[in-house]
């Protein structure tokens, strides 16, 4: 027989996950996931993606805005679940809604741990760099990402990858993983694996503010913020009017590129080429293609489109 479950979960992070183990005839007792909340130009109230998928299903759907009330945790003692798994719900869950579920709670997370615990783990690992990430089902406790590792699933990162497509990858692999990792539990065929505290690294949560660009890093460095702040915050920096320039795509300048064009005598963050290939912006180390960018108050727009707009030595940011 198989294990009654609430899942839980809000993003579309999620919804693989969910829609696997209903499309593998897991009785899902009820999903949990966050209110719903404006969103839009016109701030429309939206429901979150799991609620439309558990809708779709006919599964009851429970929203609160608080989760360490007594009226909450009556309502899922009340469903009776095996397990609780849970994957992006965005709260922590306090030890007694842990204690609920005859089997314990399961949570998908979206790295290798203990690497990026936290609120930004697939963000992150672009930002920094890294090549490789992963999914983690891990066996939840009452610290921030620190229960048992159950079962991983490794995942490479090519440098062309932003954080929402990488994303929709890593929620593919989590919702492979998630069935043989709840058949070992139940089984008792996994071996949890304790996480070693000194190799944790952790994942703060991403604002509007940290996709400002510094020009005086490297060319790469830049890069890979604009890749791991999109689609949310964005990489952004500022025009000499104050306004600010949403940079949404950008290639490292090739070798051959750069060495036809003259960087003497410019300073980080000022333009150095305009081209229908790209708007080229000198850095501390390299310079920057973009390709991609939408001005304040403006249309998102191909660099094809407007480079003629942007001037040789027009400084991006404050000046370096």
């Amino acid at each position: 027989m198989k294990p009654r479950i609430i899942f839980m979960g809000t993003p579309d992070f999620a919804v693989p996950a969910l829609t696997r183990l209903i499309d593998l005839g897991y009785p899902i007792v009820a999903v949990v996931c966050q209110p719903d909340k404006p969103t839009g130009r016109h701030q429309v109230l939206t429901a979150p993606p799991v609620k439309v998928t558990a809708i779709q299903h006919d599964i009851p759907v429970i929203q609160p805005v608080k989760i360490r009330t007594g009226e909450f945790a009556a309502q899922l003692t009340a469903l009776n679940p095996d397990l609780i798994v849970t994957a992006a719900y965005g709260r922590i869950l306090p030890p007694h809604i842990l204690a609920i579920p005859h089997q314990g709670c399961l949570n998908v997370h979206g790295s290798l741990l203990p690497e990026y615990r936290g609120a930004a783990p697939v963000q992150w690992c672009i930002i920094d760099g890294k090549t490789e990430t992963g999914i983690t089902i891990m066996r939840m406790d009452e610290g921030m990402d620190t229960g048992d590792i159950l079962l991983q699933g490794r995942l490479p990162i090519v440098d062309t990858l932003d954080a929402g497509q990488l994303m929709d990858q890593l929620a593919v692999l989590g919702a492979d993983l998630l069935p043989g990792a709840i058949e070992g539990v139940l089984a008792g065929t996994i071996q949890p694996v304790l996480q070693d505290p000194s190799k944790a690294t952790y994942a703060a949560m991403i604002t509007r503010q940290t996709g400002l660009v510094d020009w005086q890093q490297s060319a790469s460095t830049i890069h890979n913020l604009i890749r791991g702040t999109y689609p949310w915050p964005g990489a952004w920096t500022t025009l000499p009017d104050g306004r600010r320039l949403k940079l949404h795509r950008a290639h490292v300048t090739s070798p051959n590129d750069l060495a036809e064009l003259s960087t003497s005598g410019y300073l980080s963050g000022q333009i150095i080429a305009t081209r229908p290939e790209g708007i080229t912006v000198l850095t501390g180390d390299g310079s920057l293609d973009i390709v991609d960018i939408q001005p304040e108050g403006g249309r998102r727009m191909l660099t094809s489109e407007c480079f003629h707009n942007y001037a040789i030595g027009l400084q991006l940011g404050e000046k370096q």
